[in-house]
């Protein structure tokens, strides 16, 4: 790898995550890629979860938080019956329950339930800190600690397949929801737990995948192609005025 003679652009770059990497493994993908530290990502996706991730390059990171605040919008499919220990697939069961009573009405209900402005309790298995200590580093240690509810918001949903154990949804919510805390708590309502167990996101504020690029595109493209491929400030500037 040779430093590039040219300076680093400042921008966003839309990658689409691949599953089985955390969020800060495409960020050390991207530092090696693009010659630069001076990058950050707006909103972890677990290992787990693919989809969009927005990569903050240069000054382009003095919008971090701005566009993080966004709106985001998923794609998941939650399965009845069973409980994990981290409220999706990663985690071990811990809990398993019939499903035979579950009738297509009561999940509509309970996706219903969830519309609105409502308060989320956040997993344990999350990088919420608690006395200075993420919440999933006490987690590993068999460590559960009471977590205090935040305010969230569903726009919008919708049921794309519903064939019980699964369920395939859409959700369009405001920022800091925890999806994997959805498909738990609309398990609980229906009283036959559940969990998530793929996630998807789509979409975050006005940005979505249409122009991601994936994560071997990320390692083998060429520097100016990954240069050609990013958003330059004027553009993000225009896409948050619109």
């Amino acid at each position: 790898m040779t430093q590039p003679e040219t300076p680093v652009p400042s921008g966003v770059l839309l990658i689409d995550k691949a599953q089985e990497m955390t969020s800060h493994d495409v960020v050390a993908i991207a530092r090696r890629a693009l010659w630069t530290k001076k990058i950050g990502h707006c909103g972890t996706l677990d290992p787990m979860a693919t989809g969009l991730l927005m990569l903050v390059i240069g000054k382009a990171t003095k919008l971090q938080d701005k566009l993080m605040c966004e709106h985001k919008e998923y794609l998941g499919t939650l399965t009845l019956g069973v409980e994990t220990s981290s409220q999706d697939a990663m985690g071990e069961v811990i809990a398993e329950y019939p499903v035979d009573g579950v009738t297509d009405e009561a999940i509509i209900q309970a996706f219903k339930h969830f519309d609105g402005p409502f308060e989320q309790i956040p997993p344990m298995v999350s990088a919420i800190k608690k006395n200075g200590v993420p919440l999933y580093k006490l987690a590993r240690k068999g460590q559960e600690v009471v977590r205090e509810p935040r305010a969230v918001e569903v726009f919008e949903h919708e049921i794309t397949r519903l064939q019980v154990p699964q369920v395939d949804f859409r959700v369009h919510c405001s920022k800091g929801f925890y999806v994997r805390s959805y498909a738990y708590d609309i398990g609980k309502l229906l009283g036959c737990g559940a969990h998530l167990s793929s996630l998807r996101r789509t979409r975050s504020g006005k940005f979505t995948l249409d122009r991601a690029i994936s994560v071997e595109t990320l390692k083998t493209a060429p520097r100016e192609q990954l240069y050609a491929s990013m958003l330059s400030l004027e553009e993000i500037a225009m896409i948050l005025a619109d």
